[in-house]
C-alpha cells in the first residue's frame, strides 16, 4: 500500500517536475571546500543531480551553523547544467574564528522561469575540512 501510495504521489510530482525526497533523482547538491581559503569570498564548486525540470535559475544561500545569526549571504544564478564552477557564487565565505571548526549548510532552490520554487537541496560540510 505504502508503495503504491508513493508511486503514486511520485508520478503527480514527476508531472510537475519535482521529486519525493529521498527517492531516485531526488534533487541533491554536493560540494568540498577543498582549495578554498578561509575568509576569502571564493565559492566552492557544486555538483547537482536530480535537478527539477524546467528550472531556470538557482538560489544559493550559505549558513554557518555553529552562528546561526551571522548571515553568509549568496546568490541567484542562471541554470547552466549539473556542475556549478567555483567562485560562481557571491557571499561572504567560510571565516570560523581562531582554531575554531563551524559547520555550514549550502540551500539550493531551483526555480522555473516565473520564478516558482521547484525544488530545494541542501549540502553541509565542515570549515576547515
Amino acid at each position: 500500500m505504502r508503495t503504491a501510495l508513493l508511486s503514486g504521489l511520485s508520478a503527480i510530482l514527476a508531472l510537475a517536475g519535482m521529486t519525493v525526497p529521498g527517492q531516485a533523482g531526488a534533487f541533491s547538491a554536493s560540494f568540498s571546500w577543498s582549495g578554498i581559503q578561509a575568509c576569502k569570498r571564493i565559492s566552492p564548486e557544486f555538483h547537482l543531480a536530480g535537478v527539477p525540470a524546467g528550472t531556470k535559475r538557482l538560489r544559493f544561500e550559505m549558513h554557518d551553523l555553529n552562528v546561526p545569526a551571522f548571515h553568509h549571504g549568496g546568490s541567484t544564478i542562471a541554470y547552466a547544467g549539473a556542475a556549478v564552477k567555483q567562485g560562481a557564487i557571491s557571499y561572504i565565505g567560510p571565516c570560523p574564528p581562531g582554531d575554531e571548526r563551524h559547520r555550514y549548510r549550502w540551500t539550493v532552490k531551483a526555480f522555473d522561469a516565473a520564478g516558482k520554487t521547484l525544488g530545494t537541496a541542501n549540502a553541509t560540510a565542515a570549515f576547515p575540512p
